[in-house]
């Protein structure tokens, strides 16, 4: 006995957001489904993360606003690399036979 499994379908953010404005504009949430080919469920679903306000590195922001947690991440990823390029520089001038100049690192 075999069952077939379902794959399931996936949805770009503008059809979720297509769907939901047609909500929004008055057409009714069963008509809406049978039309789009997809369960009341989701559309109710998709209707709810919309009206939810976004939070994290994905959500809305002012043009040019850098969020404190998303500046934290660059800076971290600057500070990892000027290290590895720091130790490959000392590298260097071991083997060129040059004194590498003292750290300001504790």
């Amino acid at each position: 006995m075999s069952m077939k499994q379902k794959s399931r379908r996936r949805y770009t953010a503008e059809f979720k957001s297509q769907a939901v404005e047609l909500l929004q504009a008055g057409r009714p949430v069963p008509e809406l489904a049978e039309e789009l080919g997809i369960s009341a469920n989701l559309l109710y679903n998709w209707r709810l993360s919309s009206q939810r306000p976004q939070v994290g590195s994905e959500g809305p922001r002012a043009v040019g606003e850098r969020d404190a947690a998303d500046e934290l991440r660059a800076l971290r990823r600057e500070l990892t690399r000027l290290r590895q390029e720091n130790d490959i520089l000392k590298k260097a001038a071991v083997i060129l036979g040059t004194k590498p100049q003292p750290n300001s690192e504790p």
